[in-house]
Formats: structure tokens, C-alpha cells, sequence
């Protein structure tokens, strides 16, 4: 087969490729890699592993970050890796969250009856 006729179907694979590896799941804002904007750049998704409840969240390159979440103030806590999360709670009711270089902003509620951080 000549390289001419190969340029479609390689495009069209890689248009197959990109789409079947774009984050799912509710957009969050993140600042990742030191950087000090947030953008709406962050994918979530919800999963429970028995009665534990965890949070992943995606960046557009692929890398990803898991917490799990806790009723005890915090939110939520760093669930793999060896960096630990710290979050604190704004006034408008959003956790943000930061671990190493990234951070990111879940829009959440506050329980009441939770110690305060």
C-alpha cells in the first residue's frame, strides 16, 4: 500500500484514539503543577468500594489523583500516593483541596455537626 493512501486511516485512528481517552465526569476548577489560576481543566467521578466513598479526578493529560471522603471536617483525604491532601473550606462552601503541586475545588457542603478545621 502506498504512504498516501495510509495518511487517512492513520488520521482517522488517532481521531477514534483521542476521542475514547477524553476524561468523563463532572468539570471541576484545578490549578495542577504549580500553577496559581484555577481553569475548569479537572475531570470527578464518584465510586464506592464497599461503605467507602472516593473521589477521582482526571487531568486532560491523563494523570489522575484519588480521595477518599471522610465525615470528620476535612472532606476529603489523599487515597493512594505518598503526598497527603490539605483541605480547607472557604466561605462559599467549596473544599479545596492540595496535594504536592496541584489543587482543586469541589463545590461541597459543610456538615454542621462536624469539628471545624
Amino acid at each position: 500500500m502506498r504512504a498516501s493512501a495510509l495518511l487517512p486511516l492513520i488520521a482517522m485512528l488517532a481521531a477514534c484514539s483521542a476521542a475514547e481517552e477524553a476524561p468523563k465526569g463532572r468539570v471541576i476548577d484545578c490549578a495542577i503543577a504549580g500553577s496559581a489560576k484555577f481553569l475548569p481543566d479537572c475531570f470527578v467521578e464518584d465510586s464506592r468500594v464497599a461503605k467507602r466513598r472516593f473521589l477521582t479526578v482526571r487531568h486532560k493529560n491523563g494523570a489522575f489523583r484519588r480521595f477518599e471522603m471522610v465525615d470528620d471536617g476535612r472532606g476529603v483525604v489523599a487515597a493512594d500516593g505518598a503526598d497527603e491532601a490539605a483541605a480547607k473550606w472557604s466561605a462559599e462552601g467549596v473544599l479545596e483541596v492540595a496535594v504536592g503541586k496541584d489543587r482543586y475545588r469541589f463545590p461541597a457542603r459543610m456538615k454542621s455537626d462536624a469539628p471545624q478545621p
